[in-house]
């Protein structure tokens, strides 16, 4: 399905963020997220014929009333399979603002794959510099309920799980501490659902990791807090978050700068310092296509000289 593009749940938030800030901000695992191939979908492009003879007689008409609806459904799928393919093509193509403008026209379609798309569209127009703070807020808080909805549809969708917890992310930097501790709990189940439909989604393998990362590292004095407000706050390991971001890049290897970066300062973390070298070194050699890969590579040669 879809590869990488999303955002870790630790700061600022941006297609080209990194780990800003000097401490680790709590609760929040998505601080960058992969951006996603566009999925090589083959629409049909014959035109629909809707041939229906009329003739006498209640039961004709009827009949022929049916045939009319049901030529309105196909045309109605057919049209949303459009919509999609045209939506892949502008995401692939970096289209943020002309992709969100075709989506939001279908805010109210019944379709989860249309609204899961339309809640990642919000959210990467969010990310953008000439994007206003109350427009941010709002879209983050728009693309949580397209997410919802999505689920709603479709609850068996990986994508519709994955973009819900990515924007229940979000959304938690508007609403204080204790709300973005509830909300952890919740983001989790969804990553481990998406994960569970579709194991091969690099994307949300790796958010996970960054989930289990961003709660091991938690600094004391945050755990404290978060002993305060809840009986059980959560918690993680290093190991843990290890095994995610192996399984993401068995799943697609190399896909993303910034999972390579993660296994390298996890090993570190857990004082393995020949697979961090071996991990970081990857890091600092991955092609530099984005900011973020460039952050990446910057980030990776700091620790490797460090050690």
């Amino acid at each position: 399905e879809e590869a990488p593009g999303t955002r870790a749940f630790t700061h600022g938030h941006s297609r080209s963020s990194g780990r800003g800030g000097a401490e680790p901000r709590p609760w929040v695992p998505l601080a960058a997220v992969p951006v996603e191939p566009r999925p090589n979908r083959k629409v049909l492009r014959k035109s629909l014929r809707r041939g229906v003879a009329l003739s006498t007689g209640s039961f004709v008409l009827c009949e022929a009333l049916r045939l009319i609806s049901g030529s309105a459904e196909v045309h109605a799928s057919f049209k949303v399979a459009e919509v999609i393919e045209q939506a892949d093509y502008l995401y692939g193509s970096g289209e943020t603002e002309k992709l969100y403008q075709l989506l939001v026209q279908h805010k109210n379609s019944e379709d989860a794959e249309l609204l899961w798309r339309l809640a990642r569209a919000s959210r990467d127009l969010a990310q953008l510099s000439i994007t206003s703070a109350e427009e941010k807020r709002q879209l983050a808080y728009d693309s949580l309920e397209y997410a919802k909805r999505a689920l709603e549809k479709n609850e068996a969708n990986s994508a519709a799980h994955k973009w819900y917890a990515i924007c229940l992310s979000d959304v938690g930097d508007y609403e204080g501490i204790k709300v973005k501790i509830g909300n952890a709990f919740v983001i989790k189940e969804h990553f481990e659902r998406a994960i569970e439909l579709n194991p091969k989604d690099a994307t949300s393998v790796h958010l996970m990791g960054v989930w289990c990362y961003s709660f091991a590292e938690l600094p004391w004095y945050q755990r404290k807090i978060a002993a305060m407000l809840f009986a059980t706050p959560p918690t993680s390991t290093y190991e843990e978050a290890l095994r995610y971001f192996h399984m993401a890049e068995e799943a697609d290897p190399n896909f993303y700068s910034k999972n390579l970066l993660f296994l390298g300062k996890t090993y570190l973390k857990l004082n393995n310092k020949k697979m961090a070298l071996l991990w970081l070194s990857k890091a600092k050699e991955y092609p530099a296509h984005t900011e973020e890969d460039k952050q990446v590579q910057k980030e990776a040669l700091e620790l490797l000289n460090s050690i």
